[in-house]
């Protein structure tokens, strides 16, 4: 491969596809999240505010399913990555669960939140939350019952997306990983880039909807693909 040469700087994003092979559900495939639910009635602040109980069980369930799952090859890999790169480097990924942090990994931001962080409406604090929420628990910083899920819902401005561009600026390489290519704004970081000059890698089960992007794209299951090209960048 040729557009890693001379690459120092990297900013890589993460979706549903490096989760998928550790059994936590993606969205949009068949048999996903959606076909279960309807985003308007579980992901957007509307949801919430017109059956708070629907939302609040949905995302309890989804909370205590991903305490059960365990990182895979492609978090492990990019885990090493994390470790062993001698460049800046940035994971910013769209993923709620907690597994590139369980396999390793430091440098990762969580742009659309995190299943295990409780959010209070009433102090602001965000709170490391493992349990439920269906009973309106207190806020431990404030005790107000005034916790929500802090993930980022559909009409939701996206975490820390300063810090995401800031990264892209200086960036030699992008790559998305395991993305449908279809929720904005980080379907736009690889035009984005582009604009930059950095140059970009697509590693994703199948074609996503914004691969003719890219300036290579590898097919195939994340738990190969992305082992194999952190072998490669890191010369085996």
């Amino acid at each position: 491969m040729t557009i890693m040469t001379g690459s120092r700087n990297i900013v890589i994003l993460t979706g549903a596809g490096v989760s998928a092979e550790s059994g936590i559900d993606t969205f949009r495939d068949a048999g996903g999240l959606w076909e279960k639910h309807r985003v308007e009635d579980v992901a957007t602040p509307e949801a919430f505010a017109r059956d708070p109980e629907l939302v609040l069980r949905f995302y309890d369930m989804r909370r205590k399913a991903i305490q059960t799952k365990q990182p895979n090859a492609a978090h492990e890999a990019l885990a090493r990555l994390d470790r062993e790169w001698d460049g800046d480097l940035l994971i910013v990924t769209q993923n709620v669960d907690d597994l590139h942090e369980r396999a390793g990994a430091r440098n990762v931001l969580h742009m659309h939140g995190t299943h295990l962080n409780a959010w209070c409406t009433a102090c602001d604090v965000r709170s490391r939350w493992t349990g439920t929420l269906i009973e309106r628990p207190p806020c431990p910083d404030c005790g107000e019952p005034a916790l929500r899920p802090d993930v980022v819902w559909f009409g939701e401005m996206p975490y820390e997306m300063e810090r995401i561009y800031t990264a892209l600026r200086s960036a030699d390489l992008f790559v998305s990983i395991g993305t449908s290519g279809a929720v904005y704004p980080a379907a736009g970081f690889v035009r984005d880039a582009r604009n930059l000059g950095v140059e970009t890698l697509e590693l994703n089960l199948e074609p996503s909807q914004g691969s003719h992007w890219f300036d290579e794209a590898r097919h195939g299951p994340a738990s190969q693909i992305v082992p194999s090209w952190v072998d490669e960048l890191l010369g085996g």
